[in-house]
């Protein structure tokens, strides 16, 4: 199979672009979830990113920021087991998702073909105005 060249050009701009943040904000805030370990309510992440959005944009870009710790939490699986659940905080989990909303949109036709979950998938990205 021939490899196609991807465009990746200002990839760190896609990312941080408003439109894409707001959008991965407002996903993270509808999915709810718990904090991570710097206390922060998921409900509060739009007020953080409202005032802290370029701060934060400078820190990635000159490669100064730094994710959190993740917040460990024991999850029962039965049979008295237990999974450790990983819980990063609410701005790291925005980025995550801003990340992934602009790379599936480069690699995702090649997962298509061999995987069922991610097909079109894409085309469930709507555009904030």
């Amino acid at each position: 199979m021939k490899r196609r060249r991807r465009d990746t050009k200002n990839l760190i701009e896609r990312i941080l672009h408003p439109a894409n943040l707001t959008t991965a904000c407002k996903e993270v805030v509808r999915n709810k979830g718990a904090g991570g370990v710097d206390g922060m309510k998921v409900s509060e992440l739009k007020d953080h990113l409202d005032q802290y959005r370029s701060t934060m944009e400078t820190e990635i870009r000159n490669c100064q920021y730094l994710p959190q710790p993740i917040r460990g939490k024991a999850i029962p699986k039965g049979g008295g087991k237990y999974r450790l659940l990983g819980i990063p905080i609410a701005i790291d989990r925005m980025l995550q998702q801003a990340v992934s909303r602009v790379v599936m949109i480069h690699y995702e036709t090649d997962f298509s073909t061999y995987s069922y979950g991610f097909i079109h998938h894409h085309i469930c990205f709507k555009r904030s105005s």
